[in-house]
Parts: structure tokens; sequence; C-alpha cells
């Protein structure tokens, strides 16, 4: 396959928008890695017309798959940490031709993890966090322990997520093998979840009341990114925070995210006159006095 589409990426690689090709070949049949395709070509470009681009192709035995990505959805994805695989491939792909050490600059920023770009991942875990453990928690009090159980086994993956990222590693798409090694009590937390013959109802409630613990110690760290945004200027309206340019990647978690921040005093609410005299409108401002904590 990789004969078949030097051809391809020659081509490619010819464009001046061309940032780095690069081939992933499976290592495993169904490599989920690769999507189950015997190869993947991946193509970083600085057009932004197109920010995903994707083309399959077939030599009547084996299949392949090019994406041409722009730089700035590429960046996005490794800063918001949504395309996992996309990370995989920067590193243990085949780099064919790399325009002016673009490929291996990124790769070199990534190992390196500025600490911003740190705080950012690590507050989008958090959010996810808590909801996954909100969530669970209400369906769990109502009885609903399958339910339950789903959402915690989720907001746990989060919290090993979360661990990687505060230890100054990448989450990789195995990244229960890293907690092992990071953080033993998170890994024999989900261990317990998943393999003791405990009735299920009785594992809950005890990972909750753990969860509880993992979650204090990481909140002020984890809320670093969104409060240092918050501080730029004294109040916010919920919809001021939802269009800032930096906190949209918190998606449907910020107002969770928000509400339980607000919760632990790290940010304030203020009431604001509205156009009826028996309702107020909400207003949110960091907790300056906390703000270096």
């Amino acid at each position: 396959m990789e004969q078949v589409l030097r051809s391809i990426y020659q081509e490619r690689a010819s464009s001046p928008d061309t940032l780095g090709v690069i081939l992933v070949e499976k290592r495993m049949p169904g490599d989920p890695v690769t999507d189950t395709f015997d190869a993947i070509l991946l193509i970083i470009t600085a057009n932004e017309d197109i920010p995903i681009y994707t083309k399959h192709y077939t030599d009547g035995e084996e299949k392949a798959a090019m994406h041409v990505i722009s730089e700035k959805q590429l960046q996005k994805w490794v800063l918001v940490g949504s395309k996992r695989k996309v990370v995989d491939w920067l590193f243990y792909g085949k780099l064919y031709f790399d325009r002016n050490e673009y490929v291996e600059q990124l790769k070199t920023a990534l190992h390196s993890y500025p600490s911003y770009g740190r705080y950012i991942k690590m507050g989008l875990e958090l959010s996810k966090l808590v909801r996954g453990y909100m969530e669970g928690k209400t369906f769990f009090e109502q009885g609903n322990y399958l339910d339950a159980y789903h959402h915690v086994v989720q907001s746990l993956h989060h919290l090993a997520r979360l661990a990687v990222i505060e230890e100054g590693s990448f989450p990789e798409i195995t990244v229960w093998s890293q907690v092992k090694k990071i953080d033993p009590s998170i890994y024999k937390l989900y261990e317990e979840l998943i393999l003791s013959e405990e009735p299920l109802e009785k594992r809950l409630e005890l990972l909750f009341l753990a969860s509880e613990f993992f979650i204090h110690n990481r909140t002020l760290d984890g809320s670093r990114h969104i409060r240092t945004v918050m501080a730029a200027q004294q109040r916010w309206t919920i919809q001021e925070l939802h269009e800032n340019e930096e906190l949209e990647m918190y998606s449907i978690n910020l107002e969770v995210f928000i509400e339980f921040l607000v919760e632990k005093g790290l940010i304030q609410v203020f009431e604001t006159d509205s156009k009826n005299d028996f309702i107020f409108h909400r207003e949110y401002s960091v907790n300056r006095n906390r703000l270096d904590q």
C-alpha cells in the first residue's frame, strides 16, 4: 500500500501549502488506530479553506484513507485532546515530508508541554469529570445503578486523563496503562469498580466518596485556565462566557463547570437589575482573593 500511495503524497508534497506528510500503517488486523484501514495518509496543510478533507482508496486488496487537515484544525485537536489517534499518528507514523521541520517542531512542543496548554487540557478534563460525577450521582440517588455505572466509568476515564496531563504527559489511547504507572490509586479505583464482587450499589457508593477526594485535590489547578480567562474583565454574563473564543472549547460542560466553581467559592455571583422588578440577571466574576491559588 505504501508504494500505491507514493504518487499521491509526492503530488501533495509539491504543493506550497503542504506542511507535512505522514504515513501510518496498521499494526494489527482491524487496528482501531488506523480506523481498520491498512494505511492512513495524513497531510497537514496551511490552507484553511477546508478544515478536514478525506478520501478513501483501494488497490483491490488493501484499503487506505487520506486525511488532509488544516494546521488550525490540527492545533485545535491537539489542544483540546479530542482526537487522540491523531497524536498517535504524529508520533508513530513515518514522516515523508516536513516543510521547515514543522512536524518535528510540533512533536517537540507536545513533548515539552507548555504550561498554558497543559492547564487548558486539565480544565477541559475536569469539566467533563465534574459533569460525569454529578450525573452519575443523580442516577445513583434515584436507584438507577446501571445508568450511574455508565457515567462513573466515563468520569473515571476523564480522571485518568487529568492525572496523566497533570504529571506532564500526553494522554495516549491506552491511557489506563499510563495511569497504572503514574497514579496507581486511580487505577486501583477503576479496577475495584469493574472487577470487585461487591454489589454494584456498594461499589458505586465507595467510588463516589473516593471521587470527591480526587476532584477536590485537582480543582484549583484544573480550574486555573478558566479563572485566568475570566480575570481579564470584571464581570461576565453567561452568554459572554459562551462566546469567548478560549472558553467555547468547554462546550456543553461550561455551565455545569461554572456552577461547580461557584459552589467551591472560586467564582462569585452578582445580581444585576433586569427589566422585571421581581427577577435579576446573574453575572459572574472570578474570586480574585483566590486567583493565585
